[in-house]
């Protein structure tokens, strides 16, 4: 059974004290939006539903040229460089598209997060269980997902409700990507994945780490891979040495039965961020 407190959706309720509107479009974005793309597009071309459970959703859409974004500053080194670039991979294809959707065709000032991508994304017969705690970020969150009916924003506790609604006999995906805010992120995560498999073997993986220090990374994937009992392909996007713990120098990706040919589309992903938006960055991928 999982751990951890039991959230309500009330004005009162314990909430992370988070906003992802101030880093919204920056290069961690970039990475994780990109490839969440490429893996979707992947699992869309097979036959048959898809369920996607998005544990930490957020509100879906987020305003760049609001005080949050505009206080961070985040988003010009990410999606603004990214829309700029003459250079970029084939494999930011697919944001790009997305961006420019969402802005009536222009690269404009909103900029859509997971929910809407995934969403944006499915077939008329797949599923999307959206997860937010935070009441205000769940209102917006609805309304941003009222176009697809078969897109559900659900006010609860994502890594409880992944467990309990990935389907047991059909096709899944489940992206996790808490704020790491809670001590129990990490260990979070490795009991939820390992509960999903143990559900559904078949379940796909996909989860967002940012990387500080080498030293608690591997030891996330030490403990991962203990638990899940089967390998996992991680992509990093280093954008400096991981030498200083109090700063975000990088992110990455944890996947858990990816599709055969993903690898190359992270690969590029990963390198061209690190390079355009890193400290003599570097990218890399390979099975954990």
């Amino acid at each position: 059974m999982l751990s951890g407190p039991r959230f309500l959706c009330r004005p009162d309720a314990k909430a992370l004290n988070y906003r992802h509107a101030f880093h919204a479009g920056n290069f961690a974005d970039l990475v994780k939006h990109a490839a969440l793309l490429q893996l979707l597009a992947r699992l869309t071309a097979t036959p048959g539903p898809l369920t996607v459970i998005d544990t930490h959703a957020g509100r879906g859409v987020y305003d760049l040229a609001g005080a949050e974004a505009q206080r961070s500053g985040e988003a010009e080194g990410g999606i603004g460089r990214l829309m700029a670039a003459k250079d970029a991979p084939a494999a930011f294809d697919g944001l790009i598209a997305a961006v420019r959707a969402l802005n009536a065709g222009g690269e404009g000032r909103r900029y859509p997060g997971s929910p809407w991508l995934i969403a944006h994304a499915l077939r008329r017969g797949d599923r999307c269980l959206a997860c937010e705690l935070r009441p205000d970020e769940h209102k917006a969150l609805q309304a941003a997902l009222g176009a697809w009916p078969n897109a559900q924003a659900l006010c609860a506790d994502g890594f409880r409700t992944a467990v309990q609604r990935t389907p047991r006999d059909a096709r899944a995906l489940v992206l996790i990507d808490p704020p790491f805010e809670r001590a129990d992120d990490y260990p979070r995560i490795i009991e939820t994945s390992a509960a999903i498999l143990e559900r559904n073997r078949r379940s796909h993986l996909m989860i967002w780490l940012p990387l500080k220090d080498l030293a608690t990374f591997d030891a996330f994937l030490g403990d991962f891979e203990d638990a899940v009992g089967r390998p996992a392909l991680v992509a990093e996007t280093r954008l400096r040495p991981l030498s200083d713990p109090l700063k975000m120098n990088g992110c990455a990706l944890v996947f858990v039965n990816p599709p055969a040919d993903l690898a190359d589309a992270l690969e590029a992903i990963c390198t061209w961020t690190a390079q355009a938006c890193g400290e003599a960055g570097e990218g890399r991928v390979y099975e954990a």
